[in-house]
């Protein structure tokens, strides 16, 4: 069984390891942008473990951004009055996947966003997730401005006033 909990700055080591265990290099994010997360926004920070092994995680900033721009990704990108819930990342260890724990994951950022009278959920996914996070409310919104990595994203957005 797993806790969700919210992340702090001892568990630097392990979800900048996790990050880079689930996504390409060129997307995952690094230690140095893990640690001023942790910093500047850890109640929007969860991790799911097991035992004193974290196996997932959620994780974004606040903005009055309609969309996920590469800049919110860079240090300063957290604006704490910001109405929209942002999602950078949700990462399950790939030898835990297919048990719920990115749905609960994502679950808890999004009730933490709603207690937060957050105006709407926003991330950014690949084409072959968009029909995972539809399941959850969020509504394709076509291709991304984002080039983050390099990849071709699509927006979804979850407007909270409809859930």
């Amino acid at each position: 069984m797993y806790n969700i909990r919210n992340a702090g700055p001892s568990d630097l080591a392990a979800v900048t390891a996790l990050e880079a265990a689930c996504f390409p290099p060129e997307e995952a994010a690094g230690r140095d942008a893990f640690a001023y997360r942790l910093s500047a926004f850890p109640e929007r920070f969860f991790v799911a473990e097991d035992g004193d092994r974290i196996i997932g995680l959620v994780n974004g900033c606040a903005s009055s951004l309609p969309r996920i721009e590469d800049r919110l990704f860079e240090p300063q990108g957290h604006e704490p009055a910001g109405k929209n819930q942002m999602v950078f990342g949700l990462a399950v260890d790939p030898a835990y996947r297919r048990q719920g724990i990115g749905a609960a994951l994502l679950g808890r950022l999004i009730g933490f966003a709603r207690s937060q009278g957050m105006e709407r959920v926003i991330l950014t996914c690949k084409a072959e997730k968009r029909a995972y996070y539809a399941k959850f409310g969020f509504r394709d919104q076509g291709v991304s401005n984002s080039t983050h990595g390099g990849a071709v994203w699509y927006d979804m957005v979850l407007e909270m006033m409809e859930n």
